[in-house]
């Protein structure tokens, strides 16, 4: 162990090992036959074991076959949003510029009314811009962050911009 004690040697302290010291006694040599046993003193070392950290479990959502959220097996069903937070929030966390920003909340406000545990129960789609499939959002489909990171790559990829996913929606009524 790397753990120092003094021994008195000569009139001079001396950093020892409990390694070395059992070194030096066994090399001693005794005159009578018999190998003598070091003493030593274990009341003066410490000994502390860094304890493994237990891991908190992650519960997720399962789906079914047909992708509706799974109610056998001990699962509670979807993961439901349940912090706090405002849309200007939740669209700066998601990255989204102040200039999309009246964008988003036009498209989201008709989809969902914000309420990011929104589902609708004919398609199965979900959260603040309604993902459909639920399962497309990387991460939670519920989370507000989440869900808004996926549309900003949905409305992008899609449209071109949100500018041009809003005017879309304006025709057309959905996205």
């Amino acid at each position: 162990m790397g753990v120092a004690i003094l021994r008195a040697q000569a009139d001079e302290p001396k950093t020892v090992t409990l390694y070395a010291e059992g070194l030096d006694d066994a090399q001693q040599v005794s005159t009578g036959g018999e190998k003598q046993a070091p003493t030593l003193d274990r009341s003066s070392y410490n000994v502390y074991v860094k304890p493994k950290p237990t891991p908190t479990p992650t519960p997720t959502a399962t789906k079914s076959s047909t992708g509706s959220d799974a109610s056998s097996g001990g699962s509670s069903g979807p993961l439901y949003y349940t912090g706090g937070g405002a849309p200007a929030e939740w669209m700066a966390a998601a990255g989204i510029s102040d200039a999309d920003m009246g964008y988003v909340d036009y498209i989201v406000s008709r989809e969902s009314g914000w309420n990011p545990n929104a589902t609708n129960r004919s398609s199965g789609a979900c959260g603040l811009v309604q993902a459909l499939p639920c399962s497309k959002v990387p991460g939670n489909g519920y989370d507000p962050v989440d869900n808004l990171r996926w549309a900003t790559g949905y409305a992008t990829g899609r449209y071109g911009s949100w500018a041009s996913a809003y005017a879309f929606w304006t025709s057309n009524h959905w996205w």
